[in-house]
């Protein structure tokens, strides 16, 4: 045998050294044989050899394996073939988290499916209610799954189930796989036994670098199963063959390293807890306990000290949760991999696997048996959040399926699972409950503030846990099952009473735990939605029992909890938690059983006793919420606010105060009305105040707290009494209440809306947000308002606003107060209804909250109405009328709408049963009134009440007191013996007696003391005494005397008022209304009341007499004159200040001003020959600029590529969305110039070239104002304390930066105005009658004496000019700065300066639209800086000389003739005047020449060049002829004339042709071009077209420098318009009749023809292109986006990065160029820069407009600083949505984005967005 084995042994090696290919195919052909022992001995062999665990994971063993599998094939051929058998039906596509995937609820089964983008772009979805989302713990596609989605829903390819009809696998293809497989996945496995240490044992335990040795092998499984249903078969018999693991998971008996490997893998076992029972209880022990004393350590003030409470476990099957045997492959990876804490391609791999059906069931058992553990190793995990979400990815793949869910349900008792593992999870963290009685308190709650509440770790288990209890075999199953009910509801009972509150009473508590967050979200997550899922089953007859087993389940539970906490009948003083979960189940299937099932309440209603207890939790909450709202509880910090809050905010008050509010209503329709009200009131501590003395004293409340809480009990009780949530109301009645109601408070956008709107939480409830009753719904109500734009730069989104018919009918303040959050939106609601009313002409003047009718109740509720029907709230409605009306302190205007609400309430709910109407007054001996019915004690005059007062009130030394102790004068029945009215007294007498049922007990139980006495502190209040005041009033009376007090009228209701009443008039309106209202009301319902309301009013009552008529009243009187003088003065006052603002505002603020330049109209104000003042914003003088204190405007100066974006063609161009698409930056107006340049610079003189073209379309400087002024000493003092101001500004100033003192415009330099007058006046402007030879001789002298300027070079003044240039040229990058050969050479910085003229002439011309047509008044014309701008230009420009001989204007203006056109060979011609750009010519003319320059002089130039832009238009048209037409136009026979284009055009034909080449290019683009006809017109217009950009640039400066207005005209005007404006005489049919020569035109013509001839030789393409360049381009505009958002996204959040090839993380786009970016990206970092910063530098010169991709944001970046600018794409409801978040589709915003593109053309980003802050180069 040894023999034998050394044999194979050196086969092996043998094998290892032969190539690959061949042994695959060796192999796989011994294999296939039938005996192919062999064969398989040979094949163990090499395996043992290439896949020994001890050599590490090398790629060679990959190799091996991957030719071994394809049997001598190629690797790719072989999966290639084994595709072609792919059977699956699934897309099964599994991603990890940020992918972006949709889900369709419309084809939703399962509310968690969720489809690739490729399924769901080939389903059809129109229509439905999809959205895009952004996978948080990854998933898989649900396409082709009919349990988890409709068919309708699947792709085109799964409809089709393409996989069914694939022939069937060939059996040697796969041979070689099942084969080798096993082997390599043991492999996998010993590794990751071999690699695992426990956490406490090894210090540097690093589980992430075994993983990475895997990466390999495990990307190989994952291979594998993307080859499709083939292979993945093989995999799922290797992973669950039992035989296959048996015999390789031990090890054979020789191999040692395997037996060790084993013993690893069982002790990993065992220190998991997992092996036997015995173990597990030492073990377990040893493990929790320094697991918990650590966690005690940590920090957790307050809460982690708590002694933690260990229950003895209340498992019922400990072997849930500790023992597993491993039985095949599948189960030991699940183990490792939750060993590992999941590691992502673990997962991926598992679930991979998923769309086969054997593999399925059996992963999902595993899973289900491993559930426990992996629970466990969760609640030790550091990195829960990453785990949690593993886990989920896996669970929601399998629990989504009914089917199975069911299958494990039954088969591995997934449920008791699940509850055993809640509750031990939970017991880890239990603490005694301090509620009630401290001390012998036995209940046990959560700690909030252990990790396991705080991280929320809790939450995959419970969200398996809900996603299985969705399907209703499961959920039923659940309820039936009691052994499943029990724990449960000891588990909810954990929550009861968790997060307890003290109130401080004392100071104020010094660490505000913020622990109720977790609880909230516990009670929510691990309580309610259970709760609402199981709900959802129990809609229908049949499942009436579940009702009934669960709400006796409850009610168990509730009373041993009332026993655990040691609960009697009084609640423990100021102790308050929101958590009731036991009572919320109770109240929840009470409502659900009575509503869905036709349940009879009674018979689910426990005892009177018990719901006594039930009531007392509930009611403290409501009592509190009203404490915290009245500031009692301040001492405890905001959180105590903030939990107030979360208990009613939308997402929580259906599971929190809705059920406690209906429970509230069930106690009080079953108990005693009285017993309950009177508990209210003791409750909210206002006992007290209720009494008819003006003086009382309260033990427990400040006074100022006593207004607040008496409001708080009665709105309490009217929302008692009138809400009908669960009462009555159908599901879309509440749904239009709550919609209403929120609408109300605000305009909702339809986001804010779904999210306010409470729904039923349970996914499947089918009120789903989106689903057409919400539409509809919200149609009926509302009405939407479009998104509006403000040109203030505040985007609006599109919100809707409730319908008038809304306001009129159905605004209900009673469901508005119960679901605010912040008390300032029942004030919102109030204002938005008055401002309906005045609007609508309803009602002005204040109204109060209308009364609204209710929907009636459900039968089993009528026992509410008894509450409005007792007598103790008769008492108090009396009680408190009587304080209103006799003025006592802590009344309100909200405690009087509140009892009227309340009278309203029962006038309209009458008490069935009472008969008897009318009742004979003599029956009433034994107390106020005398039955219980509201219409009856209405009228019930009561004389005397017996009231107990301190000693110093008013009434023991009164008129009308009775003392008590004289019965004689009035006789006894009259002195009505009203007791002293004790509520407390009554309240504890019903409660004995229901306890009793005994009066004989009852009798002595009662305590006969008064209110006040049981809390009087032992301080010394003065004694009570007892008096009996005299009354003799009605209500009625009350009220009708309150309405005269109301309107300030005696008799302000006559009889006849009573005669015509009608209450339906009286819907809105104020308090007067409202109590018109109630007395119609009683008057239609009792002829008895009417009778006494007759009465009443006829006795037309004197005014009550005022407390004190004394000289008092003389004071408060004048007063009351003074206070009206003093507000008179103010309104004045304030009227001045306001008019001061606006004309403040009209001068400074308009963005968009229509005056042209501020400077001018002072200027033009003044007396011709005065100087110009100016203003100081900061100093407040004002003067005139010297050269000693200049003042200068408050400029901002930014570099600017908008006109090197421009285009020839007006339309924008498209951004791409496919990869054929492009964009093409070569034709822009910036590009070209460029191009043109270096042209020039390869073939002339440098300097000369400089001359001839303008830089600045990219990164040219822009210079704008707001044309405020302020002396530069004083703006240099004015930066200083910028400086040294600490607060954060959006600007730095260390760059100079600040915002302009009066208009906050922001700004970043100043501009100096030249001393003298504003404008070149008199003398300047007057018009010249001399020749134009003799102008063009002036002018030659002019520029001859360059060097004088009248600016001193060592003043002030020259100075700041010296500065600002220097501004200037810091404003943009050294690159736009240096265009010749030779940098740093004056000519460079003579070109940019001009060019920075030019620069600001084009951007003013675009801004007014492109051309002059609108005239001066342009909207677009802003306060302009350019005549300052030109002087400071000037200044600096006179530095240079231009040397004489190679002055332009002599070969403009001269025949030079005698000149020698040989130059020396080293040195460049000039560049011919044809090719020269004339405006800039026009711009250096004029800078150069000494100012102020006669109007005169600068008509001459502008004649002059005109000449030469109209010869070049001639030669530009000349060459876009076609030979024939030039032949026939050199031909043609004309007048020769100066002034006629066709002498000059056929001349200059004539000249250009002498040279051989210049027009035989004719290439294929310019035969194009000649296709058309010329005819004269067309050449005439052509001509004009091609002159008109030099005109509008010299009528824009001549506008400048002289002040001349720019009349507007009509576009076919234009060009004689102007020609008209700058003295070109002609007239408007002609171009050329405008042209004035100096010498005969022929001869200039020819001379500059022929410099040009010269060079013709060299070059002739760039002759073409020098000669026909058009001076034209269109406005710039940004790119043009497609339509659907959707289009776009799916295009670019894929697309990777152009540097590193991946993708990243923020793509964006720039808007301008189309560049695709990187935010924020790692990859394309240049020296410290992010890529949209170098590209906003290098694409706009530091100003960039951005589209984040992922967030359909859009961001602006301008220089240093960024801001986001709001998003142009907006979904079907006018709303923008960053992020992403909702992922509805969005459609982009034709409005918004032109705003967008206004203000980058206008350049005022800086001044419109106010949210600026720093990038740091981060973006």
């Amino acid at each position: 045998l040894a023999r034998s084995t050394a044999i194979t042994r050196m086969m092996a090696a043998s094998l290892l050294r032969r190539d690959k290919k061949s042994t695959a195919a060796h192999l796989k052909a011994d294999l296939k044989r039938t005996d192919n022992s062999s064969g398989l001995r040979q094949l163990q062999e090499l395996l043992d050899s290439v896949l020994h665990p001890e050599r590490g994971s090398e790629p060679e063993a990959l190799e091996w394996c991957k030719w071994l599998l394809a049997g001598g094939d190629g690797f790719d051929e072989f999966c290639r073939t084994v595709r072609s058998y792919d059977n699956a039906t699934l897309c099964g596509l599994v991603w990890t988290a940020n992918f972006v995937a949709y889900r369709c609820r419309t084809c939703g089964i399962s509310p968690c499916m969720s489809l690739c983008a490729e399924c769901f772009n080939n389903g059809d979805h129109t229509g439905h209610d999809f959205n895009m989302f952004r996978s948080q713990a990854g998933g898989a596609c649900d396409c082709g799954d009919g349990n988890v989605m409709r068919e309708s829903g699947f792709c085109s390819r799964h409809r089709l189930k393409t996989g069914e009809n694939v022939p069937s696998v060939p059996r040697d293809l796969l041979l070689m796989s099942e084969m080798v497989l096993p082997r390599f996945i043991i492999t996998i496995i010993q590794y990751l036994r071999d690699g695992y240490t426990e956490p406490e044992s090894a210090a540097d335990r690093d589980l992430q670098k075994v993983l990475q040795q895997l990466d390999l092998h495990i990307s190989f499984l994952e291979e594998l199963t993307k080859m499709g249903g083939a292979m993945r078969t093989v995999l799922t018999k290797i992973l669950t063959n039992q035989q296959t693991f048996k015999e390789l998971s031990m090890g054979q008996e020789e191999n040692v390293y395997a037996k060790r490997n084993y013993e690893k893998y069982l002790s990993a076992l065992k220190s998991s807890g997992l092996l036997s029972v015995e173990e597990k209880g030492t073990g377990a022990g040893a493990t929790d306990t320094p697991a918990g004393a650590g966690e005690d350590q940590d920090g957790l003030q307050g809460v982690g000290q708590r002694k933690r409470v260990k229950l003895s476990s209340s498992t019922k099957d400990p072997s849930i949760m500790d023992t597993l045997k491993h039985k095949c492959f599948l189960e030991e990876l699940l183990f490792w991999t939750i060993k590992y804490e999941f590691p992502q391609k673990m997962v991926t791999f598992l679930l991979n696997m998923l769309p086969d059906q054997d593999y399925k069931i059996t992963f999902t058992k595993t899973f289900v048996q491993h559930y426990a553990f992996i629970m466990k190793t969760l609640m030790k995990s550091h990195e829960s959040d990453t785990m949690s979400n593993r886990i989920v990815h896996i669970s929601v793949q399998l629990f989504s399926n009914e089917e199975l869910a069911r299958h494990v349900t039954e088969e591995c008792q997934l449920l008791d699972i699940m509850v055993t593992v809640l509750i031990y999870m939970m017991e880890s963290c239990l603490i005694k409950s301090e509620l009630q009685d401290e001390e012998s308190n036995h209940h046990v709650v959560v700690n909030c503030g252990e990790a396991l509440l705080k991280n929320n770790t809790y939450w995959p288990l419970v969200s398996d846990f809900i996603n299985i209890l969705s399907h209703q075999s499961v959920a039923k199953r659940f309820l039936e099952d009691q052994s499943l009910l029990l724990p449960w509801m000891s588990f909810v009972s954990f929550f009861q009473g968790m997060n307890l509150n003290k109130r401080e009473l004392n100071e104020h508590v010094e660490f505000e735990s913020q622990t109720y967050y977790a609880a909230f979200a516990a009670e929510l997550e691990a309580c309610a939605q259970p709760m609402w899922g199981l709900l959802t089953h129990c809609k229908v007859k049949e499942t009436q029992e579940y009702t009934k087993t669960v709400v006796q389940y409850c009610l168990d539970t509730l009373q041993m909890w009332f026993d655990a906490i040691g609960f009697v009948d009084e609640p423990a003083l100021n102790q308050l938690t929101f958590h009731l979960p036991l009572h919320r189940y109770y109240a929840m299937f009470l409502s659900k059983g009575v509503k869905c099932q036709g349940l009879d309440l009674d018979s689910l209603l426990p005892d009177q006793e018990m719901l006594m207890k039930i009531m007392v939790h509930p009611l403290q909450i409501q009592d509190c919420l009203s404490e915290i709202h009245s500031n009692m509880w301040v001492r405890n910090g905001l959180q105590i606010k903030g939990q107030a809050m979360t208990y009613v905010q939308s997402h929580f008050c259906n599971s929190m105060i809705d059920p406690d509010i209906y429970l509230l209503q069930v106690c009080a329709s079953r108990l005693d009305p009285d017993y309950f009200i009177s508990s209210v009131f003791e409750r909210f501590k206002v006992v007290d105040l209720l009494t008819m003395a003006s003086q009382h004293q309260n033990a427990v409340l400040d006074s100022e707290q006593e207004r607040p809480m008496l409001e708080g009990a009665l709105t309490f009780l009217v929302i008692l009494s009138s809400l009908r949530i669960h009462l009555g109301m159908s599901d879309d009645e509440i749904l239009r209440a709550e919609m209403v109601s929120q609408l109300c408070m605000n305009d909702r956008t339809h986001s804010s809306l779904l999210d306010l709107i409470p729904e039923n939480p349970n996914p499947k409830s089918g009120v789903v947000p989106g689903s057409c009753s919400f539409e509809e719904m919200l149609s009926a109500v509302a009405d939407f308002k479009a998104p509006v734009f403000e040109p203030g730069g505040s985007m609006q989104q599109g919100m809707y606003t409730p319908k008038a018919e809304v306001w009129e009918k159905e605004f209900d303040p009673i469901m508005v107060i119960l679901r605010t959050v912040y008390r300032r939106d029942v004030q919102s609601a109030m204002d938005r209804y008055s401002a309906f009313l005045k609007q609508s002409g309803i009602q002005t003047g204040n109204p109060w909250p209308p009364y609204k009718e209710r929907t009636p109740l459900h039968p089993c509720y009528k026992g509410l109405v008894r509450l409005l029907h007792c007598k103790t709230l008769h008492i108090v409605i009396f009680t408190l009328l009587y304080k209103i009306w006799m003025d006592h302190q802590n009344m309100s205007e909200h405690v009087l709408c509140m009892v009227l609400y309340l009278i309203e309430l029962g006038l309209d709910n009458p008490v069935q049963d009472d008969k008897v109407e009318e009742v004979s007054i003599e029956h009433c001996h034994d107390s106020w009134f005398p039955g219980t019915s509201l219409l009856s004690n209405l009228h019930h005059v009561i004389n005397f009440v017996r009231v107990r007062v301190p000693e110093t009130a008013p009434e023991v030394d009164g008129l009308f007191i009775l003392p008590a102790y004289s019965p004689s004068v009035v006789s006894p029945q009259n002195l009505r013996e009203a007791q002293v009215f004790s509520l407390v007294a009554e309240r504890r007498r019903k409660f004995q007696e229901i306890i009793n049922r005994s009066n004989h007990e009852a009798s002595q139980a009662v305590r006969p003391k008064s209110s006040s006495s049981r809390w009087l502190p032992p301080g010394s209040p003065p004694q009570l005494v007892t008096e009996i005041l005299e009354i003799g009033e009605s209500m009625l009376s009350l009220l009708v005397k309150l309405h005269q007090k109301l309107s300030g009228k005696q008799n302000s209701l006559s009889l006849s008022w009573l005669a015509e009443v009608d209450p339906a008039h009286h819907a809105h309106g104020d308090g007067l209304t409202a109590i018109e209202r109630i007395l119609a009301k009683a008057a239609t319902r009792s002829r008895h009341s009417k009778r006494c309301l007759q009465e009443i009013c006829g006795k037309v009552c004197p005014p009550i007499p005022p407390k004190k008529n004394s000289p008092g009243d003389k004071k408060s009187m004048d007063k009351e004159e003074r206070r009206q003088r003093a507000r008179e003065r103010q309104q004045k006052l304030l009227a001045e200040f306001a008019s001061r603002q606006k004309s403040f505002m009209e001068t400074a603020m308009d963005v968009e001003s229509p005056e042209t330049d501020a400077v001018m109209d002072m200027g033009s104000a003044e007396p011709l020959d005065s100087e110009v003042l100016y203003d100081c914003v900061i100093c407040g003088q004002s003067g005139p600029s010297t050269e000693d204190r200049p003042t200068g405007l408050v400029v901002l100066l930014q570099a600017s590529s908008v006109l090197g974006h421009r285009c020839r063609s007006d339309t924008p161009k498209r951004l791409p969305i496919t990869d054929e698409e492009h964009i093409y930056p070569e034709d822009t107006c910036g590009a070209t110039h460029d191009v043109r340049l270096s042209l020039m610079q390869r073939y002339f003189k440098d300097s000369s070239c400089l001359q001839s073209v303008s830089i600045g379309w990219d990164g040219g400087v822009y210079v704008q104002t707001c044309g405020h002024t302020l002396h530069i000493d004083c703006h240099k003092s004015y930066m200083e304390s910028l400086r040294n101001d600490q607060v954060l500004q959006g600007f730095s100033v260390d760059k100079g930066e600040f915002t302009c003192p009066l208009c906050r415009q922001f700004a970043n330099s100043v501009l100096p105005c030249r001393p003298g007058r504003g404008m070149e006046t008199g003398a300047w402007h007057a018009p010249s009658n001399k020749s134009m030879s003799t102008l063009v001789k002036e002018v030659k002298d002019l520029q001859e004496q360059l060097g004088i300027f009248p600016v001193s070079v060592e003043s002030n003044l020259s100075k700041e000019m010296e500065s600002v240039i220097k501004d200037i040229k810091n404003t943009t990058q050294k690159k736009y700065m240096d265009y010749g050969k030779n940098p740093g050479s004056p000519d460079n910085d003579f070109l940019f300066m001009y060019s920075v003229a030019r620069t600001n002439l084009e951007l003013e011309l675009v801004h007014r639209g492109g051309n002059l047509c609108s005239g001066g008044a342009s909207a677009a014309a802003k306060r302009s800086c350019l005549n300052q701008l030109f002087h400071v230009l000037a200044m600096h420009m006179r530095l240079y000389s231009i040397d004489s001989a190679y002055n332009p204007w002599t070969r403009l203006t001269q025949s030079m003739h005698s000149r020698d056109h040989v130059y020396c060979d080293d040195e460049r011609p000039e560049v011919p005047m044809l090719f020269r750009d004339v405006p800039s010519l026009l711009i250096i003319f004029i800078l150069t020449m000494p100012q102020p320059l006669r109007k005169e002089h600068f008509t001459c130039v502008v004649k002059v060049l005109y000449s030469l832009q109209y010869t070049q238009a001639l030669a530009a048209l000349s060459v876009r002829f076609s030979r024939e037409e030039r032949l026939a136009w050199s031909k043609k026979n004309t007048p020769n004339s100066d002034k006629s284009w066709e002498s000059l055009l056929c001349h200059m034909i004539s000249e250009l042709t002498k040279a051989k080449d210049v027009y035989d290019t004719n290439s294929e683009e310019t035969l194009v071009l000649s296709s058309s006809v010329w005819s004269p017109q067309s050449i005439e217009f052509s001509l004009q077209q091609f002159c008109l950009p030099f005109l509008r640039l010299s009528c824009l400066l001549q506008h400048h420098l002289y002040g001349d207005s720019l009349p507007g005209c009509l576009v076919e005007e234009e060009f004689s318009l102007l020609a008209g404006c700058l003295g070109l005489a002609g007239s408007a049919q002609s171009s050329a009749a405008c042209l004035e020569w100096n010498i005969s035109a022929l001869d200039l013509i020819s001379q500059w023809c022929s410099e040009e001839i010269y060079f013709v030789s060299g070059f002739l393409e760039s002759l073409q292109s020098l000669l026909g360049q058009d001076p034209q381009w269109a406005a710039p505009r940004l790119l043009h986006l497609p339509d659907n958002y959707t289009t776009l996204f799916q295009y670019y959040h894929r697309k990777s990065c152009t540097s590193c090839g991946k993708t990243p993380k923020d793509p964006a786009l720039c808007l301008v160029c189309g560049a695709f970016v990187c935010l924020k990206g790692q990859c394309c970092k240049q020296q410290g820069v992010c890529e949209c910063v170098l590209h906003s530098q290098h694409c706009g010169a530091a100003t960039g407009i951005f589209l984040l991709i992922n967030a359909s944001v859009i961001i602006i970046i301008r220089g240093h600083r960024f801001c986001l600018w709001g998003s142009v794409y907006l979904d079907a409801h006018g709303e923008e949505d960053r992020d992403l978040r909702r992922g509805k589709p969005l459609y982009l915003c034709e409005e918004r984005y032109r705003v967008l593109e206004q203000q980058w053309v206008s350049h005022t980003f800086d001044h419109i967005n106010k949210r600026w802050g720093p990038h740091y180069n981060g973006l």
